[in-house]
């Protein structure tokens, strides 16, 4: 089976290329930007009508959740056009296509659990490219579309990091905690799309790992667990937004149900601060 991944270089990317190593696969390809430009749809087919992949698993996306508000452009060829030059090569030549997708495609009202099914409102103009991407990933028919929520990975920025870099240098940090959802460690999360492309279940689903809490949450047990003395003050979305009034609208609930993993008998991911804990220990934090 022969395995395209792109934005190898990327947290999901990056865990979906060690896992599929540990599988046993060999023909896997990772490709980031420097060896594939997705935006331009001639290098796209040209470089799928050589390799062939059997599987598509695209990572790669524009994640910059507020540039993406100024640099319109850029976040909609990668996220849009991208998507729809893969997914194409994907459809014409039979290869199962995985597209990661987000909670910010949901309005983020309320605080029952996302289903799959559910009306889709992005708020930010990232949201609206990632579902604009959904839109084209469904015109392959082998597809799987993956939302999820708050990554953390080894390899790249993520909030794990920022909290962590942040108490070298101070002792009192504020942190949102009116936003609630799920975070998720990129190595559980692989393991799961691993899972998918050795399947024939398509369709689309909600991963991210098990339990919820505010970003204030996940900042305390990030400290709890490192056993750094900081102390972490809850403020509002709007609050923050007065700190930082460039920032783009954010759902303040991202919880995601797992039923659609449950109706095709799919493992649901670990707890989130189980995740966490080993996480620290792969950073070496613990």
């Amino acid at each position: 089976m022969k395995i395209l991944v792109t934005g190898a270089k990327g947290q999901l990317g990056y865990d979906c290329v060690r896992e599929l190593k540990e599988r046993g696969f060999t023909d896997v390809y990772p490709v980031d930007v420097e060896e594939l430009d997705i935006t331009d749809k001639k290098v796209v087919d040209d470089f799928i009508n050589k390799i062939k992949p059997d599987v598509i698993m695209h990572n790669a996306a524009y994640t910059s959740v507020d540039k993406a508000e100024v640099e319109q452009e850029i976040a909609y060829k990668t996220n849009v056009l991208g998507t729809k030059y893969l997914a194409e090569a994907a459809k014409r030549t039979v290869a199962k296509f995985v597209y990661i997708s987000t909670d910010y495609v949901f309005s983020g009202e309320g605080d029952a659990f996302y289903e799959v099914n559910d009306k889709v409102s992005p708020k930010s103009y990232y949201g609206q490219t990632k579902y604009l991407g959904e839109l084209e990933a469904m015109k392959c028919p082998k597809h799987f579309i993956v939302r999820t929520s708050w990554v953390f990975g080894q390899n790249g920025k993520n909030f794990v990091k920022t909290m962590l870099q942040l108490s070298k240098s101070n002792k009192e940090i504020n942190v949102v905690d009116d936003q609630i959802g799920s975070p998720t460690y990129t190595y559980d999360l692989s393991k799961l799309l691993c899972d998918m492309i050795i399947s024939e279940k398509y369709g689309t689903y909600h991963a991210s790992n098990e339990g919820v809490c505010s970003w204030a949450d996940f900042a305390r047990e990030i400290f709890k667990l490192s056993r750094k003395n900081i102390k972490i003050h809850g403020i509002s979305s709007e609050k923050y937004r007065q700190y930082k009034p460039e920032q783009a609208v954010r759902p303040l609930n991202s919880r995601l149900s797992k039923r659609s993993l449950d109706d095709s008998n799919f493992n649901r991911l670990p707890l989130w601060n189980d995740a966490l804990k080993r996480y620290l220990k792969e950073i070496k934090v613990l």
